[in-house]
């Protein structure tokens, strides 16, 4: 049976992946971008459609991958996909590893080079984008992004909606007290936590430290 899938977003990293994709489609599937904004007709060769459209040509046998980094934008969209039977594909590049234990939710996509290693819980809708990693023990919520090359190591708990930026380390917690990443937090691009984040808070730098002016004029 003929089957359709969607990369919900016309972007850049939806360009990214299309060929990650393209290891689950077989000769006669058919692949769309899906933009409910975008006034693109056509993206890297592929149709661009709204959601409506997509799931009007077959509901029953589609399936969505969402290439969208804003994690409140992802939860919308999984939802509106649970309410209209679409199944969420689970995306991972050919040499993504992944070794031992290791428990994910729906919906995830992992870029190339990316590395889980052993006894993690992933929730709904994880992006890892190229030469992450998620190292033991570590226990990771709904709707999280890691940009490219960030490192988790062993023993941190990050809570929904956290976003991690472009090469951030995170240093490791311990068995009896995990290093903790709270609810929505924003870590920037380069930074290094060595420490537990307070939820909503947004931290830079190394190490990191809450984003504020009288922060950034210390820092500078």
């Amino acid at each position: 049976m003929r089957k359709f899938y969607g990369i919900y977003g016309a972007s850049g990293f939806g360009k990214e992946v299309l060929p990650l994709l393209k290891n689950y489609v077989k000769n006669n599937d058919k692949i769309y971008f899906i933009d409910d904004s975008s006034n693109l007709q056509e993206l890297n060769g592929y149709k661009v459609i709204s959601f409506e459209e997509f799931i009007s040509i077959n509901s029953s046998n589609s399936y969505i991958t969402i290439a969208i980094s804003n994690s409140k934008v992802r939860e919308e969209i999984t939802l509106k996909c649970e309410k209209n039977d679409i199944q969420l594909i689970d995306i991972k590049a050919d040499n993504t590893i992944l070794l031992d234990n290791i428990n994910m939710g729906d919906g995830s996509i992992l870029c190339p080079f990316v590395i889980l290693t052993s006894s993690i819980t992933i929730g709904k809708a994880f992006h890892a984008n190229i030469y992450s990693y998620v190292a033991h023990d570590c226990i990771i919520g709904n709707y999280v992004t890691f940009a490219p090359a960030v490192k988790c190591n062993g023993n941190v708990h990050i809570e929904d909606h956290v976003y991690i930026g472009t090469g951030v380390i995170i240093h490791q917690g311990k068995p009896n007290k995990p290093l903790i990443i709270g609810k929505g937090a924003t870590i920037a691009a380069g930074s290094v936590v060595t420490k537990s984040i307070p939820a909503g808070m947004t931290v830079f730098g190394n190490p990191a430290i809450e984003f504020t002016k009288e922060n950034m004029k210390r820092r500078r």
